[in-house]
């Protein structure tokens, strides 16, 4: 609960504090208040905390960013777990007990190279970066399409359209991730294992995109992770060459736990 009789100087440093946290996720400050409708200046003024919105002006801003008006009151990571149908008590002992407490020694904090078949072309490989980190007690991960595997499917190519998020969840003998673009447009969900390797930094597993059946091309393909660390030099080199490969061109240790060769089943 949040305390009571906060000041006017209280309420509007909690606001400004949300309001910074949930503008995090978009890449311009001009483009969002331009979304929202709001003056860019005015707009700083609430994210400094030296004003609050008119009610018209907040009931905007909630449901741009789908929360309540306690974001006056209380941190939004409050009001985001108070809210998630993962830590509701149906699902706490359940879905919920693997999303939470993944050490660190099980998937490092940092960035992640990863391959896996194209679903769509069967003889393309996908050559993709994605950064893992932990906030709270719950791990999470973030990266982007290429921009070449948007435009085949006709999408828009900038990068809020490319950007996709997930979640890590424990298993007994792994991880799973649940990822999905923004808005949900497309999910996916991949298993993963650690395997024996000089550094012990590599996973292998599959990975599965949520079609109808009738839909052409894969359902479902081997997929694998490898931790290049914290350091964004060493993601960079990868981050540039993120796209599409042939199979000549696959590393050979991600190639030899891809298998290529042997159908996926």
């Amino acid at each position: 609960m949040p305390p009571a009789n906060q000041s006017p100087a209280q309420l509007r440093s909690m606001f400004g504090a949300n309001l910074r946290q949930l503008s995090d996720a978009y890449p311009s400050i001009s483009d969002l208040s331009r979304q929202l409708g709001i003056n860019r200046t005015q707009y700083n003024r609430y994210l400094s905390g030296e004003s609050f919105p008119r009610p018209d002006v907040l009931a905007r801003i909630c449901a741009f960013f789908k929360v309540d008006a306690r974001v006056l009151l209380e941190p939004v990571d409050d009001i985001a777990t108070a809210q998630s149908p993962l830590g509701s008590p149906y699902l706490r002992e359940f879905v919920y007990a693997g999303a939470t407490g993944i050490q660190p020694d099980i998937l490092p904090d940092g960035f992640y190279r990863f391959s896996r078949r194209s679903f769509t072309q069967d003889d393309i490989f996908i050559l993709g970066l994605v950064f893992v980190f932990r906030q709270d007690d719950s791990t999470y991960l973030r990266g982007y399409e290429s921009v070449r595997a948007m435009e085949l499917q006709g999408l828009p190519t900038h990068a809020r359209a490319r950007e996709f998020r997930g979640i890590v969840m424990k298993q007994e003998d792994g991880f799973i991730l649940l990822i999905s673009r923004r808005n949900a447009m497309t999910s996916s969900f991949s298993y993963l294992n650690r395997v024996a390797s000089f550094e012990n930094n590599f996973w292998v597993g599959y990975s599965t995109r949520t079609v109808p059946d009738t839909a052409p091309g894969l359902r479902a393909t081997r997929t694998v992770f490898e931790f290049l660390g914290n350091r964004v030099h060493d993601a960079l080199p990868v981050a540039r060459a993120a796209g599409f490969q042939k199979k000549a061109d696959l590393l050979p240790f991600h190639s030899r736990l891809l298998q290529p060769e042997v159908p996926f089943s």
